[in-house]
């Protein structure tokens, strides 16, 4: 009873300026009487107080009901879109040969990131994606260096697109994860020292042309997808926004193995 109350009292809070619109209109002589404003501005005052106390102090329960469904409506159309991005996109998201690949080259199951060394969650997610890597032997990793939270986050993608050239990648990926310090230029270089790397040929490999191409690249897939966020997961026909965990992973993993098997 009181939510078709609700509904009645919004309704006519709806048809007002409706009706106050006609009622500036010039009427026909035999409908004067009807097209009055059936509102003064006090009582459309008082309907605006009256739905206010009932949404705000006696049934805020009702908005926030409301916002949860405009959010969760929200997000499955992005969803939705963000799916439809990624097919668009299928080659330049599994195919590129400029992305690094760990894991299985061949696994039955690949898992794509999107990542920024700056990034906590991106962090939080390495444990779990070296786990995973460890002991599913059948998993291809596609990494995509995705540099959004400034300056050295920049320097330290091209840092480690750079060390490919050196057969480093996976080694200094892995050792800059980790580092729980903040990003600097020193701790970059001195973690590219400890892995092997020659560091005054990583200065001069990342300032070439094709490192600059191939992050742009990243980038601008990136956008064209709707990335709008580290880390960003891949992983069979879905989308994972958020850092994962070795336990949500692997039965990611393992769903879409189970789907990828039903298909004809």
């Amino acid at each position: 009873m009181r939510k078709a109350a609700l509904f009645l009292t919004v309704a006519f809070i709806g048809l007002v300026p409706v009706l106050a619109h006609a009622a500036d209109a010039t009427p026909a002589p035999q409908a004067a009487a009807a097209t009055e404003a059936p509102f003064t501005d006090a009582q459309r005052a008082e309907i605006e107080n009256i739905v206010k106390a009932y949404l705000v102090d006696k049934h805020p329960e009702v908005m926030a009901q409301g916002l949860q469904n405009l959010q969760k409506r929200e997000r499955e159309d992005a969803e939705a879109k963000s799916k439809a991005e990624i097919n668009n996109a299928k080659d330049r998201i599994y195919n590129d040969p400029n992305s690094p690949v760990g894991g299985n080259p061949k696994g039955d199951v690949t898992v794509v990131e999107f990542y920024d060394f700056q990034c906590g969650y991106c962090k939080m997610s390495e444990e779990g994606v070296e786990r995973l890597l460890k002991e599913d032997k059948n998993v291809k990793f596609v990494y995509k260096d995705f540099p959004i939270l400034g300056p050295a986050s920049t320097e330290a993608s091209k840092a480690a697109v750079a060390s490919i050239k050196q057969g480093k990648f996976q080694a200094f990926h892995d050792a800059m994860m980790n580092k729980k310090d903040h990003l600097t230029s020193e701790l970059m270089f001195q973690t590219a020292k400890d892995v092997g790397i020659d560091v005054e040929k990583l200065k001069k490999d990342m300032e070439s042309d094709s490192v600059k191409d191939i992050l742009n690249a990243n980038l601008k897939l990136g956008q064209d997808i709707g990335i709008r966020g580290t880390p960003m997961f891949i992983i069979g026909d879905n989308v994972f926004p958020f850092a994962m965990e070795y336990d949500k992973l692997k039965q990611t993993v393992a769903e879409a193995r189970a789907a990828a098997a039903k298909k004809p």
